[in-house]
Parts: C-alpha cells; structure tokens; sequence
C-alpha cells in the first residue's frame, strides 16, 4: 500500500482537476531491453509492477527503479521516460485520474532516447 500526495521524485501532486472525473486503466506490457519514448503525463496516475523491473528516467537524470509488487505515483507535467534493463517483460497497471477529452500522456519525440 501506498498513501501519498507526492510522485516518486518528490514533487507535489496538483489540485484534482475541476469537473466530471474520468477513471481509466491500462495494462502494459514492456518487452526486455526496450526504452520507452520521452514523454509527460498532464494528469495524476500511479500503478503497480505485477512483473519485472522498471527504471523510470526524469528529464533531468533522476532515476527511480520500480521492482515487481511495487507500487508508483508518476510524475505530473514532468518529461520522463521508462526502460525495461531486465531479462524479462515488465507487466505494469497504471490508473489514471482524467477527463474525458484529456490525453494520458504526451509524447517528445524531438527528444532523443541515448
């Protein structure tokens, strides 16, 4: 369990966002040795890693590892990236409090992935 007001960096998560809420959940699934495209999440979500390991990368270079039976708040407004460094896939839940109309994440391609 985890109860928090804050993304694993640290940073504050905003104000709910004003009106009819829209709850959504997606299950991915992230072959070994890929690296997920830059991108930022405009609404709060969090999740859990059913399988596997998940390095999460911040713009700025921060790092967090998600291990399996793990839970994490992702950040808000934040350009980050994920990459599976394990042998296995990563099977992760994530949980998204939006609105309809709103998009989950927004990908950087302009960005380059090392």
């Amino acid at each position: 369990m985890i109860r928090t007001s804050q993304s694993w960096d640290g940073a504050e998560l905003p104000d709910y966002l004003q009106g009819r809420p829209e709850l959504v959940a997606v299950k991915y699934e992230i072959p070994a040795g890929q690296k997920l495209g830059w991108h930022h999440h405009p609404v709060m979500n969090h999740g859990i890693l059913v399988q596997g390991e998940l390095t999460i990368v911040s713009i700025d270079g921060k790092e967090k590892v998600v291990h399996e039976g793990e839970v994490v708040v992702e950040m808000v407004d934040t350009i980050h990236h994920g990459e599976n460094r394990g042998s296995k896939p990563v099977i992760l839940y994530m949980f998204y409090l939006t609105q309809e109309g709103v998009p989950l994440s927004v990908q950087h391609p302009e960005i380059p992935i090392d």
